[in-house]
């Protein structure tokens, strides 16, 4: 059984900075692509960061380029997601995922294993 468990969300203001975690058993990060979402309230889930299935292709979304970091450290079989400079319209429940098989991770589809999700709030 795989399965992701994340932490790290919480309430923080304005220009603050917050570091998720996703923490995978049943299966390694190595080897799948993985990615962070989120969804805010009456929004799609939509792409925050994801690495490739290769790891040769690192992609953002462009509103929070130069202010998160997404990463994965094998040994730990951990995934995270180091929000810096956080705004208000970053306010979402956030999720982990990793993809089936050998897809890509270049498509939402692509990803089999998703976390509970971890509410972040950035008040202004």
């Amino acid at each position: 059984q795989v399965q992701l468990v994340e932490s790290g969300g919480g309430l923080v203001q304005t220009g603050g900075s917050l570091r998720l975690s996703c923490a995978a058993s049943g299966r390694t990060f190595s080897g799948y692509a993985v990615g962070w979402f989120r969804q805010a309230p009456g929004k799609d889930r939509a792409l925050v960061a994801r690495i490739s299935r290769s790891g040769l292709t690192t992609v953002y979304a462009d509103s929070v380029k130069g202010r998160f970091t997404i990463s994965v450290v094998n040994a730990k079989n951990t995934l995270y997601l180091q929000m810096n400079s956080l705004k208000p319209e970053d306010t979402a429940v956030y999720y982990c995922a990793t993809a089936a098989g050998t897809y890509s991770g270049g498509s939402l589809s692509d990803y089999e294993y998703w976390g509970q999700g971890t509410q972040v709030t950035v008040s202004s």
